[in-house]
């Protein structure tokens, strides 16, 4: 069996307990209470990061919630700062003009905080304000969309987008791997994005090992409205469909509704992101979609876990090495009717 393969096939036995252990790890390095409350983050084993320290200002920045997965981004970092007594947190109005953005980090650079979580709307416009702040000595943790120098972060947490596109793919072929004309359907972001662009390749790759490709393709705007639309016009041009990834719960909405106003069950579908609303789906059994691939929300709730490390100059303590690692990549697990009480939980809504 080829690298590729072995990856694809291996994460969908492994990755529900690769996901729960980064969590884990994270978690126990941090967490005031041996329990948690289930709205940020993993588990919480006790360490003795767990305990009060000095009192630490986090500052938070991350672009507007216009959309499910980005409103549970602000809302999980959220949470996790209230569960510290020793976090001072702050977060900024979310924006989708760089400009304010910048002016936001401007500002907490002039305050003086100990450190700032940032999911940039755009990572290369941020990268000179993050280096400004980095250079002023407030580390600089960075979520989800890079800056083009990697000066510009003390640390890095990053979702998995070429993983999700292997982990949809795998799946895929798991179920069809034995039908070599199967019609598989991709429908894809905003195809300008690099994410997007990560996604289709890993969906790519992981069905060329089991000889199946993507036969109808449509890129949507990871809205509900674009979702429906895209689909529309997809089940028109395509009469038979065997398997369909939508990379996007929250435009998965739209979908949806596309497809069941064409009467059309012929086909299986997979999602992506996670939201609470698509594992209802998957509890009730009663849609054409029947998994979906995290692509963790709770990203900033590690990243505010980092930042209070690092303020208070801790060690990740199921590390044996020193510090906090420079770059974490989160896995990208299939969330199926078998298993998809482990996350309903601490899914985001749509």
């Amino acid at each position: 069996m080829s690298a590729t393969r072995q990856r694809g096939y291996r994460r969908l036995t492994s990755t529900a307990v690769a996901f729960i252990g980064v969590g884990a790890l994270l978690a126990g390095c941090t967490g005031n209470t041996p329990e948690n409350s289930g709205d940020g983050g993993g588990n919480s084993a006790a360490s003795d990061n767990d305990e009060t320290g000095d009192t630490v200002s986090i500052a938070f920045s991350a672009p507007a919630a216009d959309h499910g997965w980005i409103a549970g981004i602000t809302e999980s970092a959220r949470a996790e700062a209230e569960k510290y007594d020793d976090i001072d947190f702050q977060v900024a109005e979310g924006t989708n003009d760089v400009s304010t953005q910048i002016s936001q980090v401007e500002t907490f650079i002039n305050e003086g905080v100990d450190a700032i979580v940032l999911l940039p709307f755009d990572g290369a416009a941020l990268t000179p304000v993050a280096l400004q702040a980095m250079e002023a000595g407030i580390p600089v943790i960075n979520v989800d969309r890079e800056f083009n120098d990697p000066a510009a972060s003390r640390a890095t947490i990053l979702g998995d987008n070429y993983g999700m596109g292997v982990s949809a793919g795998a799946y895929i072929c798991s179920r069809l791997e034995d039908n070599p004309d199967a019609v598989i359907a991709e429908i894809a972001g905003i195809d300008s994005l690099p994410l997007t662009q990560d996604r289709s390749q890993g969906f790519a790759d992981a069905l060329s090992e089991c000889g199946l490709e993507v036969s109808n393709r449509v890129a949507a705007e990871f809205t509900v409205e674009s979702g429906e639309e895209v689909t529309a016009n997809l089940l028109q041009a395509a009469p038979q469909i065997d398997a369909i990834w939508n990379h996007d719960d929250d435009q998965g909405v739209g979908v949806l509704a596309a497809i069941e106003n064409a009467g059309r069950d012929e086909f299986f579908m997979v999602g992506g992101a996670g939201s609470a609303n698509a594992m209802r789906a998957i509890q009730e059994g009663n849609s054409v979609l029947e998994a979906t691939v995290i692509y963790p929300h709770t990203q900033a709730a590690d990243g505010i876990k980092l930042a209070r490390l690092v303020a208070q100059g801790k060690n990740v303590s199921d590390l044996t090495s020193q510090g906090v690692p420079r770059r974490i990549v989160l896995d990208a697990p299939v969330v199926t009717a078998d298993n998809v009480d482990q996350f309903i939980d601490n899914a985001f809504e749509s």
